[in-house]
């Protein structure tokens, strides 16, 4: 089979280094893909945006599957094109990517078919959305409605602050056209996990969990970004609590998404917040996260490219997938200054030396090859992802490789897997 991979992130990287060992796999694309990528798979100079180009570039190239990686194109209608264009791809059409696409969507969603989530209200008015927050206990939580590529949720931890994320969001948009209009929500106390399922309308199969860091400093302090890394299993989803989300969650999204005549197929990725109450939806993404998808399939025994077909065809019903049960851990290394300003272009030396390892895996996210060189194009540039018996070892493995990577510009959290640790 011909496939091509939309995006050029570490998740998809972790997604051609997987489908590029399918024996299925005669030919492997990506757009726009990036240094470590073309390692596995030949790159398009074709913008994961660009949806008339990626369809004139499959079309091209033949391809029997695509797989987009992330949002914004899957909410553009990226399937939806290519399935006009009798090209078979995996991920939601633009009716059922709305559930990433608007959190508004989402959160009334819930409501309707109790699928547990935070109380919540929804604004597009500044004085109203201000006078909400003067009558609730702090903190409270302001996010922009649209995609904000992770950083359009705010915790506010006083009245004040609460009210200057709202004007920041919803009179300066800051987010663009994603915050013409906010959802403003309870906070929620706990842990936060993530479940993702690959889904075929119907039917869905779950994968590991998995815990994200979402915080750019350690102890989970400072601002949101895309994720600094993640680990799988997360130790707090344990056994009767997956049964809880299975039910509680992942069926009822799954059935009410088909009761609203969007039925959803691709992957389902569950953002939730264990508390006392049990499991709760903090969001629903429509795609493998990044990086929580880099752990899972450094996890995944099985071959991916079966699964990813299954579910594009709706036949999810009888399928299982098999995994190591081993944990995965994965380190993101980003410029100094993400998830603000940064400098671009900066050298990342010492990749090639570091050693070989089937266990380890660093995947490529913001990086361009200029000759011998590798350059940084964007804030997050690796993820060292490692395999080893506990959360611990992997944890130890992943910092050693990145004490071996010379790059005086970078920086990373140094307490991924931290509450494991404190366990």
């Amino acid at each position: 089979m011909n496939i091509l991979v939309v995006g050029s992130g570490g998740r998809e990287h972790a997604l051609c280094w997987k489908i590029a060992a399918s024996p299925l796999c005669t030919a492997l694309y990506c757009a726009p893909g990036n240094a470590g990528i073309a390692q596995e798979a030949e790159c398009l100079p074709v913008k994961a945006g660009d949806i008339d180009g990626l369809v004139a570039k499959a079309q091209q190239k033949a391809i029997d599957l695509v797989v987009i990686g992330p949002e914004e194109p899957l909410c553009a209608g990226l399937v939806d094109r290519m399935e006009a264009a009798g090209i078979a791809a995996f991920g939601p059409n633009a009716d059922a990517a709305i559930l990433e696409g608007s959190k508004g969507f989402m959160k009334d969603l819930c409501a309707k078919y109790d699928i547990p989530t935070a109380a919540y209200r929804r604004f597009t008015d500044t004085a109203e959305a201000k006078a909400f927050i003067a009558e609730k206990d702090m903190p409270i939580v302001v996010k922009a409605d649209g995609l904000a590529a992770g950083k359009g949720v705010i915790v506010a931890q006083s009245a004040d602050e609460a009210e200057a994320a709202v004007t920041t969001i919803l009179q300066d948009r800051a987010f663009g056209s994603a915050g013409a209009e906010i959802i403003v929500e309870e906070f929620l106390e706990g842990e936060e996990a993530s479940i993702l399922a690959l889904v075929d309308g119907e039917h869905f199969v779950m994968l590991p969990s998995v815990q994200d860091h979402k915080a750019v400093g350690e102890g989970d302090t400072g601002p949101n970004t895309g994720g600094m890394g993640a680990y799988s299993p997360a130790p707090i989803v344990t056994d009767a609590l997956t049964d809880r989300i299975r039910k509680e969650i992942m069926a009822r999204t799954v059935a009410a998404m088909a009761a609203e005549g969007r039925p959803f197929k691709g992957v389902l990725y569950a953002g939730l917040m264990i508390g006392p109450d049990g499991p709760k939806v903090l969001e629903f993404n429509i795609r493998f996260g990044d990086p929580e998808c880099q752990p899972l399939m450094m996890r995944l025994m099985s071959d991916l490219l079966p699964a990813l077909i299954a579910a594009r065809d709706g036949e999810l019903k009888a399928f299982d997938l098999r995994w190591y049960a081993e944990s995965a851990m994965t380190v993101v290394l980003a410029t100094k200054g993400y998830p603000g300003d940064y400098e671009r272009d900066t050298e990342i030396c010492g990749l090639d030396t570091l050693p070989d390892d089937p266990n380890t895996v660093v995947f490529h996210a913001g990086t361009s090859r200029d000759g011998d060189r590798i350059l940084t194009t964007g804030g997050r540039s690796l993820g060292v992802t490692t395999l080893a018996p506990t959360i611990t070892e992997a944890q130890k493995k992943a910092y050693a490789v990145i004490d071996a990577i010379d790059w005086p510009e970078g920086f990373c959290r140094r307490d991924i897997g931290w509450r494991v640790a404190t366990r």
